[in-house]
């Protein structure tokens, strides 16, 4: 009697970011055939370069702050001079040391992330990938110029997870060294004695509160009405006084013209012929996907005219055996977005259960001090009639854990569908305000109403008893 068994599935992954990690475990979890192919290590610039390290350094600006602030509740550091006199010390702060250990940390977590994936049974190829036609990976490992130096990966189905790299301009060429991009903050020794960020989107809005905090002169160069245009228009008011509260430097409606080093520093031109001056520069001006000379054009897969990669809700591309996740695509750049992708890619490509990724069901976070924290339909959309609700908004100033911790910025607010009272969206702007958006995510994802999230306990007092609150002010009358 004979047998005759079924070929595995050949998974091949192009970029180990958070989508292509994800892509991977969930292939080997549902019994595919799973080649990963990545050139810096898993993780990709998300662990390696972005994510992971620039959210350490923020927690050690907060930890600094926290320690500034601690005299307003009453806690004051002194130590004894010879005389004998107490002498209240300075916070310092030795950059070369937090960088390092943050560096250290990341890789930490590449190589966690990379056991995970070869205890699952991945096979990984470090090298330089790119498509030759939709179903096959050449990837240069760079061992030599001969053949035998170059691997093949034939797949039945390709996830694309190349991630993106920073934005750079030619007038202001960053050098590593006193003109740098978020990538190249970490080569940093000592605190910059003025900080110059020119973008004040997300990443320069996040590097700018946490140098202020690390004890940086920070000057945020601006070119929309108020910082992090595009956001909460309340949140982003908040956020723009407590950066001026704190000494930051804001010029508004000022763009940048090019940014020039000196002999002992940095001068950035404005539009308007006004030159600022400083020790380092940060552009934070955006990023570009890493898709160009990757073989999509010749594969059949579109992009659109900024690179990204066109993708439907369950991260196909044009070329149905081809998917693709994170910030090479067009959704949104949030590494929970890209590992979503990745997931759903493979849950669809290999027949399980899926739910499209609902855009509106996403929450975000600004690692500001405060946070920014976001889900659902946004107040400007109710407000231009895009999506029909109606707006509560607490200030955190009126809760009781907040007064005792100090906390005077921010707000919650909650978005419900008029006449249902279901929930839609909400705005958070706290301390750890990322924990805080939980309870309003699941209400969006679940549809539940302000009466049914005020009807589960908060424990008292709590920050989030304020969301109670909130969703209790709201009550619809039966």
């Amino acid at each position: 009697m004979s047998y005759e068994f079924e070929r595995k599935q050949r998974l091949a992954i192009l970029g180990g970011g958070p989508g292509g990690y994800e892509a991977a475990l969930s292939g080997a979890q549902l019994g595919a055939d799973v080649t990963l192919v990545e050139r810096v290590g898993v993780g990709g610039s998300a662990v390696i370069t972005d994510v992971v390290p620039s959210k350490t350094l923020i927690a050690v600006a907060e930890a600094s702050n926290a320690i500034g602030e601690a005299a307003d509740l009453g806690v004051q550091f002194f130590t004894r001079s010879d005389s004998g006199r107490p002498v209240r010390p300075q916070v310092a702060v030795n950059l070369q040391a937090v960088n390092e250990r943050l560096v250290r940390l990341a890789r930490q977590q590449s190589e966690d992330m990379r056991a995970q994936l070869v205890k699952a049974g991945v096979r990984i190829i470090t090298g330089e990938g790119r498509l030759d036609g939709p179903s096959r990976i050449v990837v240069s490992t760079g061992r030599g110029p001969t053949a035998a130096d170059f691997d093949e990966v034939e797949a039945d189905t390709v996830v694309i997870s190349v991630g993106a790299r920073p934005r750079e301009l030619d007038s202001a060429k960053p050098d590593g060294e006193r003109i740098l991009t978020w990538t190249q903050l970490y080569s940093l020794r000592a605190v910059p004695d003025h900080l110059i960020v020119v973008g004040s989107g997300v990443t320069g809005a996040e590097f700018a509160s946490a140098y202020t905090a690390l004890g940086a002169r920070v000057t945020l160069i601006s070119s929309r009405d108020q910082v992090l245009p595009g956001e909460d228009a309340d949140a982003a008011r908040v956020i723009e006084d407590v950066f001026r509260r704190n000494g930051m430097e804001v010029l508004s409606k000022s763009r940048a013209q090019s940014v020039e080093r000196t002999e002992d520093g940095v001068v950035a031109t404005l539009a308007d012929g006004r030159r600022i001056e400083g020790s380092h520069c940060l552009m934070a001006v955006g990023s570009i996907p890493n898709t160009a000379g990757i073989g999509l054009e010749e594969a059949g897969i579109q992009v659109s005219e900024t690179g990204h990669i066109r993708v439907n809700r369950v991260a196909r591309t044009s070329v149905p055996s081809v998917y693709a996740a994170g910030d090479c695509s067009e959704f949104m750049p949030l590494a929970s977005v890209a590992s979503m992708q990745g997931r759903t890619a493979v849950f669809h490509a290999m027949g399980d259960a899926v739910t499209p990724i609902e855009i509106r069901n996403v929450t975000s976070n600004i690692f500001t001090q405060p946070e920014i924290a976001t889900v659902g339909w946004t107040q400007q959309q109710i407000e231009d009639g895009i999506a029909q609700g109606e707006i509560y908004k607490l200030p955190l100033a009126s809760n009781p854990r907040a007064k005792m911790m100090g906390i005077k910025d921010g707000f919650v607010k909650i978005f419900a569908r008029t006449g249902s009272g279901t929930v839609i969206g909400g705005v958070i702007v706290a301390p750890k305000a990322s924990e805080l958006i939980f309870p309003l995510a699941l209400a969006v994802e679940h549809r539940l109403t302000v009466d049914q999230v005020a009807r589960a306990f908060t424990v008292y007092p709590s920050l989030s008893g304020s969301i109670a609150d909130a969703a209790r002010a709201m009550h619809i009358v039966n």
